[in-house]
């Protein structure tokens, strides 16, 4: 079922490349408001609004303003440049997106994973939508980085259901 997923997707992907300037509007850590349309960076998962982040000096935040904080550092560094693969259900268009940052192309969902500023989106079965983003989380996590340097709930445990 994921390959079939995946391969929706793709068919979906007529669009051309869509160039966001840094003055997008974001609604949470992977997904943001841009001209009337509302886009979502695909296999990536932010962390829930409404949700705590406790830092490791015991400071409590929104979880989901941490990420929003990740989405919209990397946009204002560098141009940020999408393709739309598919549609959401509520109606959002997933994008993969690549950043130029310092003559440098950087994967978008790469970079907000492995800074520890998202995670990787997963399948309802549990499994990852993108095993390279899985690979970018467990690094993150490994190293401590970003939001793993604190305490919070995973937003994909709360989405599938186990908390």
């Amino acid at each position: 079922m994921a390959i079939a997923m995946l391969v929706a997707f793709a068919a979906v992907a007529q669009d051309k490349t869509i160039s966001f300037p840094s003055n997008v509007s974001f609604e949470t850590g992977d997904t943001w408001a841009y001209e009337g349309r509302k886009y979502r960076v695909f296999g990536v998962q932010s962390c829930l609004r409404g949700t705590t982040f406790r830092s490791s000096d015991g400071d409590e935040v929104d979880c989901g303003m941490r990420s929003i904080a990740s989405i919209a550092a990397l946009f204002s560094t560098g141009s940020i440049g999408c393709q739309p693969v598919g549609n959401a259900k509520d109606g959002a268009t997933f994008v993969v997106c690549a950043a130029e940052i310092d003559e440098m192309t950087v994967d978008v969902g790469t970079a907000l994973i492995s800074s520890g500023g998202a995670f990787a989106a997963v399948f309802p079965s549990g499994a990852p939508v993108s095993a390279s983003y899985a690979i970018a989380e467990k690094a993150a996590k490994d190293s401590r980085a970003g939001l793993w340097a604190g305490r919070f709930v995973h937003p994909v445990s709360l989405l599938l259901g186990e908390q």
